[in-house]
């Protein structure tokens, strides 16, 4: 696992280099039309994003990496059981069993990250509550 795990850390560097420099050249080219700038700045929204989603993974792949070495890979970090191996050769950068990870999932979990959308609270100005039916009669 811990060769599956730095030969994908390899690959996603040399993608983010790659989409770091795409993402350079797209801001230095100017010039063109309005549809030349609309779909540069759909491939620059695109190509960031993706760069997100693979500095996301990159990171998780360093977190295990860190855990293959200190002796803790393959362990649950919910309930410290093991991971199956089934689900580390899905996703080999897990930290959870299926359990703990549908558990925090649903909110039931420590890092559910539930928020309480119930209400809208604009921090800028003062403290009071607006509902959906309040921006609806303005």
């Amino acid at each position: 696992m811990r060769d599956l795990l730095v030969t994908r850390r390899n690959a996603i560097r040399k993608a983010l280099a790659g989409d770091l420099s795409l993402l350079k050249q797209l801001r230095e080219h100017s010039g063109g039309d309005v549809v030349d700038a609309a779909l540069d700045a759909a491939q620059d929204e695109i190509s960031s994003q993706l760069a997100e989603v693979e500095s996301r993974e990159l990171a998780s792949i360093e977190r295990a990496l860190v855990r293959v070495k200190n002796g803790t890979y393959g362990e649950c970090e919910g309930c410290g059981q093991k991971i199956p191996v089934a689900r580390l050769s899905a996703l080999p950068y897990a930290t959870s069993c299926i359990e703990c990870q549908r558990a925090a999932e649903s909110g039931n979990g420590a890092g559910g990250g539930a928020g309480d959308w119930s209400r809208v609270l604009d921090t800028g100005f003062s403290d009071v509550d607006v509902s959906f039916s309040d921006l609806e009669a303005q």
